[in-house]
């Protein structure tokens, strides 16, 4: 299945920056975009007061020239590229959610512009970040234009979803011709554990860092790959910070699907909040029904 690169687009500023995104990521796969706007509220029905009594909205002419403007302009910067636009009658975070069952990646916009004060991704953004069932790229900070420079930095703790992280991290290293860095966080020296446990945990992070390393390079000869061990206390702040001068930062995900529970892992959820760079969440591609 040729499964697009799909992004929502509103017309706001970060949205466009997220469709330049977008273009280029599905270039850069040979895959079709998808620009897709949902023009519900973002509630929609089950809302106390209802916004939609007295009947469906239609889809709006002026919407749909924003997305045939945002197309032509960016089949301008790659004409090879297939771009389709699309109105669905969903609240914006439902409706890419939605798309995500048959997507290759989805591209969302953020909002703010680092630091960890406050709420600075926007709400559709976070629910796509957090129930998606595929990969889904969050353009941070929102101005950021493309190509990026820089590496490719993912987070690596051994865990199923952090070498599915990896797996992408790689091929999106491969695909943009940048360095791939592996990056563990562990607590910093001196710490509880004697000298012995210490020496063990050392050489436990040693064996998980290589073991990632030589995974990669077995699947992409020509890659240039580094590990890196961050000691800090908590392993969000870690990584963001490693991300500072990277073209791509790449964390893991928990969960899929539904609105109970936690479905983004703690620490993915404070580096797609606070990142100086673009997240890429490693969700595992859905089962198209």
């Amino acid at each position: 299945m040729d499964r697009p690169v799909v992004v929502g687009v509103d017309g706001s500023p970060p949205s466009l920056v997220a469709a330049e995104h977008a273009a280029w990521a599905a270039a850069l796969r040979s895959r079709p975009l998808h620009l897709v706007h949902g023009y519900l509220h973002p509630l929609g029905y089950g809302v106390p007061v209802n916004p939609y009594d007295v009947g469906m909205p239609e889809p709006s002419g002026e919407a749909r020239k924003m997305l045939d403007q945002t197309a032509a302009d960016l089949r301008g910067r790659w004409p090879d590229l297939a771009v389709e636009v699309r109105q669905v009658a969903g609240g914006p975070g439902a409706t890419l959610v939605e798309e995500s069952r048959r997507a290759e990646l989805v591209v969302v916009g953020s909002r703010g512009m680092g630091g960890f004060a406050g709420l600075l991704l926007g709400s559709v953004s976070a629910q796509v970040a957090g129930q998606a069932h595929c990969p889904v790229l969050v353009v941070r900070p929102a101005d950021r234009r493309v190509p990026a420079t820089g590496p490719v930095v993912v987070g690596v703790d051994g865990s199923e979803l952090s070498e599915l992280a990896v797996g992408h991290a790689a091929e999106e290293a491969a695909r943009r011709r940048v360095p791939l860095v592996l990056a563990h966080v562990a607590a910093p020296d001196g710490g509880p554990p004697g000298p012995e446990e210490a020496a063990g945990a050392g050489a436990e992070v040693d064996r998980l860092l290589a073991g990632a390393a030589e995974t990669v390079r077995r699947r992409h000869p020509g890659l240039t790959v580094t590990a890196r061990l961050l000691r800090a206390d908590e392993p969000a702040p870690a990584l963001v910070e490693a991300g500072a001068d990277a073209a791509l930062l790449v964390v893991g995900s928990r969960g899929r699907g539904g609105l109970a529970g936690l479905l983004l892992g703690s620490v993915s959820q404070a580096v797609v909040q606070h990142a100086g760079c673009p997240v890429l969440v490693a969700h595992p591609h859905g089962h198209v029904g």
